[in-house]
């Protein structure tokens, strides 16, 4: 296991205190991220990254993104090795606060890691659970630290020994996973959630559904109820560190007991897990993908 690179505000961390305990980002989770993959030393697509930053920032009220800041820790832990390939993460908080929901006036805490991995496979299997990703909260469509509901998702998903989670909205759509947008191919015609349903924008989706478009593949976004998933010819998910990766088996949580004794029904799709085979489409979309991103880092 490679050990991760650390910036925090102006300075490279090696396994000292670092942080703020009153930090509003540790205490209430009040803070954002982005999360790229670094390919020979270089971030892909940073400029998209920092967008969707800033609307996420401006979503939870916080001051503007600082991108000069950001780069100086960027620069500081990809400067320590080189990385061939790999992951930098970004986060921002709304720094030291009081223990309760409220917000203290003052700067933001900056923090930036970095670490070194192997590739991802070109597969996964995925599981749909019960709970879901509520498409009118304060937080949809906002990539924030408060990642609680994505952690018990995906723990659940590798209980069932899946890879991902998908996860249904408050209407009983699909939505998107843990880390994840999902695609499906039914009838040749390549589908996505649209984002008002309460997925995420992915970045790496945006990229997909545009070079698909551009090379006369159609793509649909639009509301998909749950049972897609057994119409589905294929089914692929996307994420900036995997790009496009094929879904060969999908498994069904059985009806979650939570705390409380609330049941929470199964899905609305199989009552069994199923296999699905990685087809052409997935292969061509991962074939576009790899190709465009090799020539532009910064799409």
């Amino acid at each position: 296991m490679q050990q991760p690179r650390v910036w925090v505000d102006g300075r490279l961390v090696r396994g000292e205190p670092s942080f703020d305990a009153l930090d509003h980002g540790i205490t209430v989770g009040d803070g954002v991220f982005e999360t790229a993959k670094v390919v020979d030393g270089q971030v892909f697509a940073l400029d998209r990254h920092h967008a969707r930053m800033e609307a996420s920032l401006a979503g939870l009220g916080l001051p503007p993104l600082d991108r000069a800041r950001v780069q100086e820790g960027i620069d500081a832990v990809l400067g320590l090795a080189p990385m061939a390939f790999g992951r930098v993460r970004w986060t921002i908080t709304a720094g030291p606060g009081p223990l309760g929901s409220d917000r203290l006036p003052g700067s933001s805490t900056y923090l930036v890691t970095a670490i070194e991995q192997d590739h991802p496979a070109a597969t996964t299997s995925v599981a749909v659970v019960p709970w879901a990703r509520n498409e009118k909260g304060a937080l949809a469509g906002l990539k924030t630290t408060s990642y609680a509901d994505n952690v018990v998702a995906l723990a659940e998903a590798k209980r069932l020994g899946a890879g991902e989670a998908l996860m249904p909205n408050t209407s009983g759509l699909l939505c998107e996973g843990t880390g994840s947008n999902v695609f499906v191919v039914v009838d040749g015609v390549v589908r996505t959630p649209a984002l008002s349903g309460g997925a995420l924008a992915g970045v790496t989706r945006a990229l997909t559904i545009e070079w698909l478009r551009d090379e006369g593949v159609e793509v649909l976004e639009e509301d998909l109820p749950m049972e897609i998933l057994d119409e589905a010819e294929e089914v692929w998910l996307t994420s900036s560190i995997r790009d496009v990766i094929a879904v060969d088996r999908i498994e069904v949580a059985p009806a979650v007991r939570t705390v409380g004794g609330l049941e929470l029904p199964a899905p609305a799709v199989r009552a069994r897990s199923f296999d699905i085979a990685p087809g052409p489409v997935t292969a061509r979309a991962r074939e576009i993908f790899t190709r465009r991103a090799a020539a532009d880092a910064n799409p």
